[in-house]
This record gives structure tokens, sequence and C-alpha cells, in this order.
């Protein structure tokens, strides 16, 4: 049978809003613990990558998840502990398993 490679179609595209899931998990995971909880906007889909959830420890990674640059907004990631410009953006990437749709008003 073989392994799976591909990433299934995504579920976000560039300009939706989402947060970021705020699952405390025991194992390996690459979502910044600053971003937890916080709600950004998609800026663009990276594409199909080995899941480092997965693939840690000698795991294979896959079937392969879609990367996401998400861009969030510095004040509402460190609130009034930001002293910089309110304009200026946090850019991360993360996997489409840590997202959640943020629903339409």
């Amino acid at each position: 049978m073989g392994l799976v490679f591909s990433a299934q179609p995504g579920d976000f595209s560039p300009g939706d809003e989402v947060v970021i899931r705020t699952d405390i998990v025991s194992h390996h995971h690459r979502t910044p613990w600053f971003i937890k909880g916080k709600r950004g906007r998609i800026r663009a889909v990276s594409g199909p990558f080995f899941d480092p959830e997965t693939r840690a420890h000698g795991g294979s990674g896959v079937p392969k998840r879609l990367l996401y640059q998400v861009e969030f907004e510095q004040s509402h990631v460190w609130g009034d502990s930001y002293p910089e410009d309110d304009n200026d953006l946090l850019i991360v990437d993360v996997y489409e398993q840590w997202l959640e749709s943020v629903p339409n008003n």
C-alpha cells in the first residue's frame, strides 16, 4: 500500500480569520505558546510538509499537513507590553491542525 505523501486540500485561504487552538499536549509540536488562543489572519498557504508532531522521535511524518503563514497584530499578541507601532505584524508558520475558523459576524 505504501505511504500517503499528499495533504488534503486546505480548509483555509489567504484572508481567512483563524484562532489558534489552546490544546496542551505532551507530545512534540511546533506551535508557539504565545500565539495559542490568539486570533490571526491567513497570509499564505505554504504547502504540504511532513508533520513534525508525528515525525518527531523517528516517526514518518505522514500524511503531510498543510502549513500556513498566519499574521497577528503584535499588540494583540503582547498586549500593552508591546511598545512599538500598533500596525506591526508577527508572522508565524502554523500547521492546519492547530487552526480553527472564526465565524463570520
